[in-house]
């Protein structure tokens, strides 16, 4: 199996950056995701990996060989594009073997290598159809057989679920999983989409501004956020930032509430804490006023003002409670995070001798 080790990569055009000084490494056999928002730098990022961009400085290691100043067609690899791009006036069989004929090789290898991987992707049946007489996810499985049938031991992913609609995505993730742990491949997929990076990888590098802001498994990304902009983007609905005032050594929501937290120093602190761990609590000590709910079904999702500052609560049951009520919160210790209000990065050692 192959790894994949980036060392202080950048990537510029004239004035502008889109990767800055990003390193992070593959483990040889493992599925990692590039997250975050557009215009963060991810798919500049595996464009760089594959060969289709050059970097302006930095390098990239495939299976220990520095491969930064080499052709795509010597990086033995294999990438899936957010378009399909299968040629239309081609059978589906035709179009998975492309690259294999273009490799010039032989007929008994093109049919084993094709019969193995039509029964791989439930293909079988659709070898003679012609892309338009299939369905967006056949469409998509077709990409991937031409991808996988090269046999290469790292394939990169671009986006290639956004053209799906939901329940076809699901399916998808599903099956590229699945695919990638029964084949071994070394996988690096690119998305926005925080709930395919959580329910696929093993690793999750999450960018932005063409930065790392975190590189963690999806458990740690999501319980120990990084930055704030990190608990933001991970979690449906997404971790509550909260500013917080300091007083006496205390700190507390701005504009109103009891003390969160005593024996801090003075500076300026935000609060996190996720909206599945708020408990509406007639006792609560945190006073809220209900500004609007909205009903998913198992949860409600119930968005409320502190003082000055605005939260969202999931909660499980919210019956009683309207627009314009007054409820109480509570949340446990355990589930406060703080970060600094200016950098945004993650202050664990303030909470160690901290009091309440």
């Amino acid at each position: 199996m192959t790894g994949i080790a980036v060392k202080g990569l950048t990537k510029s055009w004239g004035a502008t950056t889109a990767v800055e000084d990003v390193s992070f490494t593959v483990e040889p056999g493992t599925f990692s995701v590039l997250l975050g928002p557009s215009g963060c730098g991810k798919s500049t990022i595996l464009r760089l990996i594959s060969g289709l961009e050059s970097a302006s400085s930095g390098s990239i290691e495939i299976g220990g060989k520095d491969v930064t100043a080499r052709p795509p067609a010597e990086r033995d690899l294999a990438m899936v594009f957010q378009s399909y791009a299968l040629f239309p006036h081609l059978s589906v069989a035709e179009n998975i073997l492309f690259g294999l004929k273009v490799r010039k090789a032989t007929k008994q290898d093109q049919s084993a290598r094709l019969a193995r991987v039509a029964d791989l992707l439930g293909l079988s049946g659709l070898l003679e159809r012609r892309p338009s007489q299939l369905s967006g996810g056949q469409q998509q499985r077709v990409a991937l057989g031409r991808a996988i049938i090269a046999e290469k031991p790292v394939c990169l992913m671009d986006e290639p679920l956004s053209n799906l609609d939901a329940k076809l995505r699901h399916e998808m993730r599903v099956e590229i999983r699945a695919l990638q742990r029964k084949l071994g491949m070394t996988m690096v997929y690119v998305t926005h989409d925080q709930a395919e990076a959580m329910g696929m990888a093993d690793r999750i590098i999450l960018l932005k501004d063409g930065r790392i802001e975190q590189d963690a498994s999806p458990l740690e990304t999501y319980s120990r956020p990084a930055t704030s902009f990190a608990g933001r983007f991970i979690g449906t609905p997404p971790m509550n930032i909260l500013a917080l005032s300091w007083e006496s050594g205390g700190v507390r929501i701005r504009d109103t509430g009891p003390a969160l937290l005593n024996g801090l120093p003075q500076q300026d602190l935000a609060l996190g804490v996720r909206p599945e761990d708020i408990a509406i609590d007639s006792a609560g000590p945190h006073r809220a006023e209900v500004e609007s709910i909205e009903y998913l079904g198992a949860d409600t999702l119930v968005d409320c003002r502190i003082g000055s500052e605005r939260l969202t609560v999931r909660a499980r049951n919210a019956e009683g409670i309207g627009p314009g009520s007054g409820i109480g919160l509570s949340w446990p210790r355990t589930a406060i995070h703080l970060f600094d209000a200016a950098t945004g990065m993650r202050r664990d050692d303030l909470l160690i001798g901290a009091e309440g």
